[in-house]
């Protein structure tokens, strides 16, 4: 059996390959480099897709967290909460707008826990930005329910959760703001950096979408100083043909992640991935659980075996050396510093064959010395 990789974009390239290679074509064709008509299509059929009014493609995930916070006034002083276990983009954004950031630890189906939200909010506090960890929405009502009681901005950072559903509305629809990451290897992944910044508010989105233009609507009038993060229109075309295949993807995503769970019931020292009640999980990761003891022999077992699995995160993002100067101990965040430690990522993409889902469960398994 070839190498299984964690991800492997070259067969959905070879898949779609007439239409990525006409779509790109069009794009040269028509100079239609920045934004443009393939980005607007794109931003028409985003929205349309996941329920939300306004769309604006941006130059990734990152600056759509940045903007978002930006305009909402977060600023220098004031204390924004997210989650301890999340890619470092998030906490980053925050800080870019000299806000403080404020981490709230897990539950056990890795999304921030409200429970610790509530016990970090103070007098400064002025938002939370929850993550959809891994394609699963976090506890949306929850969260919803604080904010208003505190009166605080929610900004959610669904960069893996596109197209997941928390009590019948897809992830984007909650907060002030939602921002999408279309980095390749995501669900819906560009052929690099691109994201999304997404609003039912008209005059929060209006304002967004000129801060990411240089403050302009028209070339030369510009109403405020902005930055320059615009989505390309390579980046647009492309995603616009993806976009056309992501539902049939989700299912084949949900259908893998069913195998995994049915196979690897059996092997107690696997913690398969729970889904939250009146959820849609949409596994960007497939996310297993062992003792932290064994994880690093698993992962070299596996990559023997020719798989490719991985960890996100390694670090939880309290403990790394670029918040040291916060002062926390691992054990201020128990579960994020437990879970970072013990997780793994098994190789999950829409290409993936049931017997090679089958040959990583039964390598599992082996390692684990079970039938």
């Amino acid at each position: 059996m070839q190498k299984i990789l964690l991800t492997d974009l070259h067969r959905q390239y070879q898949e779609l390959k007439s239409e990525i290679d006409e779509a790109i074509h069009q794009v040269i064709a028509q100079k239609s480099f920045i934004r443009g008509p393939f980005v607007d299509q794109f931003e028409a059929n985003f929205a349309k897709a996941t329920g939300v009014k306004h769309v604006a493609g941006v130059g990734n995930g990152t600056d759509a967290l940045f903007i978002a916070l930006r305009i909402l006034g977060i600023k220098q002083g004031d204390e924004v909460i997210t989650a301890a276990n999340s890619f470092i983009a998030t906490s980053e954004a925050i800080s870019m707008t000299g806000a403080n950031v404020v981490f709230a630890d897990c539950d056990d189906y890795y999304g921030i826990d409200p429970l610790d939200i509530e016990q970090k909010i103070t007098s400064k506090t002025k938002a939370i930005v929850p993550v959809h960890l891994y394609g699963q929405p976090t506890n949306m009502e929850a969260i919803m329910k604080i904010a208003k009681q505190h009166n605080l901005f929610v900004v959610e950072d669904a960069a893996q959760s596109v197209l997941a559903e928390y009590n019948g509305s897809q992830t984007g629809n909650f907060g002030d703001f939602a921002t999408f990451s279309f980095f390749p290897g995501k669900n819906l992944g560009a052929y690099g950096d691109a994201g999304a910044l997404v609003s039912n508010n008209e005059e929060l989105f209006k304002r967004a979408k000129m801060f990411a233009n240089h403050g302009r609507i028209n070339k030369y009038d510009h109403e405020f100083e902005g930055i320059n993060s615009r989505m390309d229109g390579i980046q647009g075309a492309i995603l616009n043909v993806k976009l056309k295949y992501l539902a049939q993807w989700t299912n084949r995503r949900r259908n893998i992640a069913a195998q995994y769970s049915k196979l690897l019931a059996s092997v107690p020292e696997v913690v398969l991935p729970g889904e939250r009640p009146d959820t849609k999980h949409v596994y960007h990761i497939y996310p297993i659980r062992v003792e932290a003891a064994v994880r690093e022999q698993l992962l070299t077992f596996l990559k023997e075996k020719g798989i490719e699995a991985g960890v996100h995160y390694p670090i939880a993002l309290p403990n790394l050396q670029a918040y040291r100067y916060l002062n926390h101990r691992p054990e201020d965040f128990p579960k994020s510093t437990q879970f970072s430690q013990q997780l793994i990522s098994l190789p999950i993409f829409a290409e993936l064959t049931d017997e090679e889902v089958e040959y990583i469960t039964v390598q599992i398994k082996k390692f684990f010395n079970h039938p």
